[in-house]
């Protein structure tokens, strides 16, 4: 048995893990995933009963009931930073004994959906649409710390997005990873389909322009560009590759479903971006409700 030493499974004073501040039966097996800490009691407010809520830093949890399904929420922050965090203890939770700091001996795979919002790359992708990502593309460097190989049609896209974009010789190599087939085959009607791209931040690496010159002035252009057969950049934003990257790497289902509440090439916003953001949860909480 490999016991996990203190300083790398932080455990708090109850037992918890440290930035969920979760036990492992406070977390339910199929998870939603918000970035924002206020959007948790939006979608937990659809259950009918709610067994456990917690709150530390910008991590918030409820875990209760849709009828018989068991869910949990949890807010991650905005980030693939924080969604580093949050599948990481996730997973501690469901596959880690934390008596004995040990590794299970059988895994359990979690179904993890990220219900989040978005910007729009295409012209006919509009605002309020929703987006149900097949491949989430990161130009983050994330999962470049952690050993993990693309199978054979990721690297083919990968390959090519190198290729048309030949945005690795200047801000680190991309990785890519797709989502769960079991799990987008439910989210069809009413949702368009594509490859996100998650990026390190919101302004500069989005190739918005405030105050600051960008390094790449024709960024957004370059994803709105490329193709690879049926496939092409629908969307971006900040936490769908490490989702999709370290779901696959630790074996759990995961799949980022998006509100689009800006388009980048006509330069719309939504106007009225809750709306659309309800309406997302509703949706997707009905389809958890009668398909999982």
């Amino acid at each position: 048995m490999n016991r996990i030493p203190e300083s790398e499974l932080i455990l708090n004073e109850r037992g918890a893990i440290y930035h969920l501040d979760l036990r492992p039966d406070e977390i339910a097996h199929t998870v939603i995933l918000v970035g924002d800490p206020g959007r948790v009691p939006q979608v937990s407010k659809h259950f009918d009963t709610i067994e456990h809520q917690s709150t530390h830093r910008e991590f918030i949890t409820h875990t209760g009931f849709l009828g018989k399904k068991r869910l949990s929420v949890v807010s991650t922050g905005i980030g693939t930073d924080n969604i580093d965090i949050v599948l990481n203890e996730l997973d501690a939770l469901a596959n880690i004994d934390f008596e004995t700091r040990a590794v299970k001996s059988g895994l359990s795979s979690l179904q993890l959906l990220r219900i989040g919002t978005s910007g729009s790359l295409q012209a006919d992708i509009p605002v309020d649409a929703f987006v149900a990502s097949t491949h989430g593309l990161g130009i983050d460097n994330l999962m470049n710390f952690y050993r993990y190989e693309p199978n054979e049609e990721d690297n083919y896209l990968l390959q090519s997005f190198i290729t048309q974009t030949q945005l690795h010789n200047q801000i680190g190599y991309p990785y890519i990873a797709s989502g769960a087939a079991s799990l987008l085959k439910h989210f069809v009607d009413g949702f368009h389909h594509g490859i996100t791209v998650s990026c390190p931040g919101f302004y500069g690496p989005q190739g918005r322009i405030l105050r600051m010159s960008l390094s790449q002035p024709d960024l957004v252009n370059r994803f709105i560009q490329f193709s690879s057969g049926p496939h092409r950049i629908s969307n971006f934003e900040m936490e769908t590759s490490a989702l999709y990257g370290m779901g696959r790497v630790l074996g759990h289902r995961c799949l980022s479903l998006n509100a689009i509440i800006a388009n980048r090439v006509s330069r719309q916003f939504s106007s009225d971006p809750a709306n659309t953001i309800e309406r997302l949860i509703s949706s997707v909480l009905a389809i958890i409700n009668d398909a999982f």
